[in-house]
């Protein structure tokens, strides 16, 4: 069985192309992994499929209502659930190791002024991929996707993640292709010599730290 990724969200159109290009078509191709997009207004209770109301205590936007969102939650199979909000812990590469184990992750997409407060309690964790305001959680939900994807068996070549940017602290190496010198500025020389060995060692030593002020 493919590992499942399921979006809970209020625009599943929007998935469509990112879902069905490059890596994540492939991966899904191979059968590796499989994404299911469900739209919750298909869970909402009137026929204007209303998901959203006022704040309790005033104030200016609308908020996602919690007995719709955790009626579309409830009718998933049982899975990681992951909540995207500017609330939540900082999302790293390790995050994405974590979650690829995970043979089911389901992952709720906000929109809106918020949401409700109490679906907290029906999550496993609470995630935000940095400290910037979007208009709804389908964008994050695109990245977590991507980046947990790419990390499965049989998606990439193996060894090919190894080397990337953010494993063992370190950011990936500058890169290099023709032309040889654009604008009176050349490729480095060891790179064109053909010394494997001592390539590697260029390569090792321009990694760079990551920054994480």
């Amino acid at each position: 069985m493919p590992s499942q990724i399921t979006i809970l969200t209020l625009f599943p159109d929007v998935f469509l192309p990112i879902f069905n290009t490059s890596i994540l078509k492939k991966a899904q191709e191979k059968n590796v992994v499989q994404f299911n997009v469900v739209n919750i207004r298909d869970f909402a209770t009137d026929n204007y499929k209303t998901v959203d109301d006022r704040p309790y205590g005033g104030g200016i936007g609308m908020i996602m209502r919690v007995d719709i969102l955790h009626k579309a939650l409830s009718a998933q199979k049982k899975g990681y659930t992951i909540l995207l909000s500017p609330t939540g812990k900082r999302y790293t590469q390790e995050d994405a190791k974590r979650f690829k184990t995970h043979k089911h992750l389901i992952v709720i997409c906000g929109h809106y002024e918020g949401i409700d407060a109490r679906i907290e309690s029906y999550v496993d964790e609470i995630v935000s991929i940095g400290d910037f305001v979007l208009t709804g959680g389908e964008i994050p939900a695109m990245a977590i996707a991507d980046s947990i994807v790419r990390l499965l068996p049989g998606v990439l070549k193996e060894g090919v993640t190894s080397s990337e940017s953010f494993e063992n602290d370190l950011l990936e190496y500058p890169q290099y292709t023709r032309p040889e010198v654009f604008k009176n500025k050349r490729v480095p020389e060891i790179l064109l010599s053909g010394d494997h060995k001592k390539i590697e060692l260029w390569r090792k030593s321009n990694r760079r730290k990551m920054n994480y002020s």
